[in-house]
């Protein structure tokens, strides 16, 4: 069920931290429980995946530890388990409201695509990723009743299609055999071009947040110029990533890296910490 990948879906909250409903008590849990039905479906499609994926994970040096690749979990259990998940999660979303339980559905009609099919389609896997933290954060306004702002989505998608290349690109960077044989798309990708596109996206990632900041809608919104303090934080997590990216060699496993790497860590708390100061 991978809960170190949960973190994934704490971005449902940035619709309520940046429409300043954080502290609303009701809202709150509200988001909190979409967090936690947006974790089990992630989880259903996690185990739907490495059913699929069983014959080339066993060919990867990690991935061939998970229980169905290692055999310690049987395929029929992690069957029935990921169609439990996906009844329970959708079943409380109904509950919480159509909108949301749409996109909750979608999410998850769109993962079963991306393990079929579409993960085997060169760019667009990356793209239905980075589509798939556009739905977090649009559910995650639906729960805290605003409307997704445009630069909110844009960010969403370039910071997630730059996570998305540069982990296309470790991937290939650390297959050691064919890789075909780890992900069949990896045929399809370069060490060049997954470089020019991690520049590119890189880029977008900065120029859209820092327009974002400084843009007449958002200064509007807050009441105030000073979230502009917050760019040098977004700057620093992006060369700090690419400097584990290509100096270090990381980077195969997004979330763990950031999650393990102490100044990056520290550094998105400190973000946080700001944009709290600034937006309350």
């Amino acid at each position: 069920m991978r809960p170190k990948q949960w973190v994934k879906n704490l971005f449902v909250f940035a619709g309520l931290i940046f429409s300043r409903n954080l502290m609303d008590p009701h809202l709150f849990m509200k988001v909190t429980l979409g967090f936690a039905l947006f974790s089990l479906m992630a989880s259903s499609m996690y185990l739907f995946n490495d059913i699929r994926d069983i014959g080339n994970d066993r060919n990867h040096r990690d991935k061939c530890k998970r229980p169905i690749a290692a055999g310690t979990l049987k395929i029929s259990t992690a069957y029935t388990g990921s169609v439990i998940l996906v009844v329970v999660s959708l079943a409380i979303a109904f509950w919480l409201g159509m909108k949301f339980f749409a996109i909750l559905a979608i999410y998850g009609a769109v993962n079963v695509a991306y393990s079929i099919r579409l993960k085997q389609m060169v760019i667009v896997d990356i793209m239905i990723i980075a589509f798939g933290f556009v739905l977090r954060v649009i559910a995650g306004t639906v729960l805290a009743g605003v409307s997704p702002s445009d630069w909110l989505i844009i960010c969403t998608m370039t910071i997630s299609l730059f996570l998305g290349f540069s982990k296309r690109r470790q991937e290939l960077v650390f297959a050691t055999t064919n890789p075909s044989d780890q992900r069949l798309v990896l045929e399809n990708y370069s060490l060049p071009f997954l470089d020019q596109m991690i520049a590119v996206v890189t880029g977008c990632t900065v120029i859209s947040y820092a327009l974002y900041t400084v843009s007449s809608e958002t200064i509007a919104r807050f009441g105030t110029r000073n979230l502009v303090f917050t760019i040098p934080f977004v700057l620093y997590g992006i060369f700090r990533y690419l400097y584990l990216v290509y100096h270090k060699v990381c980077g195969e496993n997004p979330t763990e890296l950031i999650m393990k790497d102490t100044p990056s860590v520290v550094n998105v708390v400190l973000w946080f910490i700001v944009v709290v100061i600034v937006v309350y």
